[in-house]
């Protein structure tokens, strides 16, 4: 068994455009441990969004192999990858994606209950998720009542909300301006220490890629470089 929770193998992706073949990813080798929060970076057109993609299950790649927890993921049926989504994986995009017509605590209180949790147990997690992201007043606010910056809270709030152990994010404060990324990305940071996961983290913005705990970079479809950093403590596990 893999002490690793996400292992990328020889990762290869092309696409059929007409007659030619565009190759976004070019044999990519990645390991992330548990609670390590590792910055994906490179120039638009990379490959970043394919590989996340690639490693939340999903997009199959051409080529190469997906461990989660140790487990062979890819090759499995659409059910499988499914649940492996659901049961291991949290997704954080640049575009919040929050149901409008159901506020902040709702928002995060249904994916628990799709898994299952018990109604009141699933409030007390949101809750708790919700005043931790600084939205202690803002429980009972439909998304168009919120901020920008407030809105990709409950975004991140409902990605652990299922207490995964991987969370994808994709540009996770691109949509925000400079002092309101900076904020939303140090509480990301710190929430995600606290609860235990790791993560791979997409970002255009180097110096939030400097405050993780290490960098790699994707040029031409390759994985140029890794640097280790260790600016971030580790937290206290409320999960």
């Amino acid at each position: 068994m893999s002490s690793m929770t996400l292992q990328l193998k020889n990762i290869s992706k092309t696409f059929n455009q007409g007659n030619e073949q565009l190759r976004v990813l070019r044999e990519v080798n990645l390991d992330i441990k548990p609670k390590e929060i590792v910055a994906l970076i490179g120039p638009s057109g990379s490959g970043k969004s394919t590989l996340l993609q690639i490693a939340g299950l999903l997009d199959e790649p051409t080529s190469g192999e997906v461990y989660i927890n140790g487990d062979l993921c890819t090759g499995n049926s659409d059910n499988m990858r499914t649940a492996l989504r659901r049961d291991y994986l949290g997704f954080v995009y640049q575009y919040h994606n929050l149901l409008p017509d159901f506020d902040a605590a709702e928002n995060v209180i249904l994916p628990q209950l799709i898994m299952g949790v018990k109604y009141s147990e699933a409030e007390d997690k949101a809750m708790w998720l919700l005043h931790r992201l600084g939205l202690a007043e803002r429980e009972h606010h439909r998304p168009a009542e919120l901020s920008g910056g407030e809105q990709q809270r409950v975004a991140i709030a409902r990605a652990l909300a299922n207490t995964p152990r991987l969370l994808l994010a994709d540009e996770p404060t691109g949509n925000l301006d400079p002092n309101t990324a900076d904020n939303v990305f140090q509480t990301l940071l710190e929430v995600v220490k606290e609860t235990g996961l790791s993560a791979l983290i997409a970002t255009h913005n180097i110096d939030l890629a400097h405050r993780m705990d290490r960098e790699v970079t994707l040029k031409e479809g390759r994985l140029i470089d890794a640097r280790a950093t260790n600016f971030i403590s580790k937290g206290k596990n409320f999960y």
